[in-house]
C-alpha cells in the first residue's frame, strides 16, 4: 500500500516496499491491524511529520490524521484487524486483500490529495 503512495513524498519505493513488507496479514500473524492500514498510517508519517526529533511539533496533528484514516478505512472495509477482515472466525470475509489495499491508498488520497 505504501508503495502505491511513493509519489507523494521523496523516498524510494524499494525502501518503502522493504519497511512494510511485514505489515501484510495483519502484521503476518492476522491478530494485528491490517498492513494495508498500517501501511497508510506509516504514510501519514512520512507526509505531515516534521522529523523535528527535538520538538516535534507535528505529532499531535499526525496522530490527529492517523485516526481520522483509521476511522475512515473502518468504514469502507468493516473491520480494521486482519482476522475480522478475512472472517477467520466466521467464515464470511467482509473485504479482501486488494479492496483493503484500495481502501487503504483511499483513505491517504482523501487526507493529502483533496
Amino acid at each position: 500500500m505504501a508503495v502505491a503512495c511513493a509519489d507523494l513524498f521523496d523516498v524510494p519505493k524499494e525502501f518503502l516496499f522493504r519497511a512494510t513488507e511485514g505489515f501484510g496479514a495483519g502484521m503476518g500473524t492476522m491478530d494485528g491491524v491490517c498492513g494495508a492500514l498500517t501501511g497508510a498510517l506509516l504514510v501519514s508519517g512520512l507526509k505531515n511529520s516534521t522529523a523535528n526529533l527535538d520538538n516535534p511539533k507535528s505529532k499531535s496533528s499526525t496522530m490527529k490524521i492517523s485516526k481520522s484514516m483509521l476511522t475512515d478505512f473502518r468504514t469502507k472495509t468493516g473491520a480494521i484487524i486482519c482476522r475480522e477482515i478475512k472472517g477467520v472466525d466466521t467464515g464470511k470475509m467482509i473485504c479482501s486483500c486488494p479492496d483493503c489495499i484500495k481502501h487503504g491508498v483511499e483513505v491517504v488520497e482523501e487526507q493529502f490529495c483533496t
